[in-house]
């Protein structure tokens, strides 16, 4: 029976992974009817806080887009790019992964791409090297990321571990940071320069080199506070993440308990948004950001997968222990392997630590474990 689930939960994910998008959350529902309907196993709740959290995050990230804030961020990233072009391979990276830190989203990366592949034509340096770094910068830092979809199912999940958001920003800040710098210098030293390249020299004689017209990027005063309030939100969750005792307390039942960090998470971007509003936002520009967007198929592909694999994991935990927990807890490392080639599959970030984590508490792995395979 056991095999039998696995192997329906697996299917689940790979139909829904190669069409995309909402069907991956689509697919993981129906996999829910069929173990609840046909197989009698009790679905597990919702996982409603890390719902709610994305999507408070994405509705600040979305209206701050709506307010140019975003647009303004680009405006200075490409100036940034542009003032040293010949070492874009390393400030290349370094600004995708600041972006994306502040942003939440790697969708802002997209609209930095041909400016990198601009720039490092213009100063003679392989293009390829600043653009595939920077791409893996962005995806790395939304692991270390306060706000990001990613790192707020880690810490719900975590939350009763006695995790907080500084350990996971602590662990995941230095070393996502210092693979980057360390990737770049490798691939610093891929291929040969432009000017020796003799495919290159022949496609620019024959005038086959693309040339990429340029996108403006306004840098409204709008932009610059809408920026700096979602920033200012930013740094109050980091801060009550790492100070549990500035959060509200209430005395139940004669037991102190303490705002969650979920909860509070939920306030603040909501309030960001309501803040970036203030600034007389376009509504209607809202729902039609791209953030917007891609943050109600994430929304839809983390509700369904989530919940899938959480119910799988919850009716087989004694099992999963007893026959591959002394495998897990001496050789931690093959679960980092495991969710990796998860992530092959699932095409957010998000949905992978849900999918996935849970089995990793279930056979008992440390949670700074889990926080060091998270990146």
């Amino acid at each position: 029976m056991f095999m039998t689930e696995l192997l329906l939960i697996f299917l689940c994910i790979v139909i829904g992974s190669r069409i995309g998008g909402i069907p991956l959350g689509a697919f993981a529902g129906a996999g829910l009817v069929i173990l609840s309907f046909i197989f009698g196993i009790q679905p597990t709740s919702p996982p409603i806080d890390v719902l709610l959290m994305v999507f408070a995050v994405i509705t600040a990230v979305s209206v701050m887009q709506a307010a140019g804030g975003l647009d303004f961020m680009v405006s200075l990233a490409e100036k940034a790019l542009r003032k040293r072009p010949s070492q874009i391979t390393y400030i290349a990276p370094i600004v995708a992964y600041i972006f994306t830190l502040l942003a939440g989203t790697g969708h802002i990366v997209y609209a930095l791409l041909p400016v990198i592949a601009e720039i490092s034509k213009e100063a003679g340096v392989r293009p390829e090297r600043p653009l595939s770094i920077s791409v893996i910068a962005s995806q790395q830092a939304i692991t270390a990321c306060p706000i990001s979809a990613a790192t707020v199912s880690l810490l719900a999940l975590l939350s009763d571990q006695n995790i907080t958001l500084f350990h996971i920003l602590a662990i995941c800040i230095p070393s996502t940071l210092v693979g980057v710098l360390v990737s770049a210098f490798v691939m610093s030293k891929i291929g040969v320069e432009l000017d020796q390249d003799p495919i290159y020299i022949e496609r620019k004689q024959k005038g086959l080199i693309k040339t990429f017209e340029k996108a403006e990027h306004s840098s409204s005063r709008k932009g610059l506070f809408s920026v700096l309030f979602f920033m200012f939100g930013t740094a109050c969750i980091v801060l009550l993440g790492g100070k549990p005792e500035l959060r509200p307390q209430w005395i139940v039942d004669g037991i102190t308990k303490t705002m969650s960090m979920p909860t509070a998470i939920e306030m603040i971007m909501l309030s960001v948004g309501a803040l970036i509003l203030c600034l007389k936002v376009d509504k209607g520009r809202i729902i039609e950001s791209s953030v917007a967007k891609a943050g109600f198929v994430a929304i839809v592909s983390i509700f369904g997968i989530a919940w899938l694999g959480d119910t799988f994991v919850s009716s087989n935990s004694e099992l999963i222990h007893d026959s591959i927990g002394s495998l897990a807890t001496n050789y931690p490392y093959l679960f980092a392997l495991a969710l990796f080639a998860l992530s092959i599959l699932l095409y957010s970030q998000a949905a992978t630590v849900l999918a996935l984590m849970p089995l990793g508490l279930a056979l008992k792995i440390s949670p700074l474990y889990l926080i060091a395979m998270f990146p």
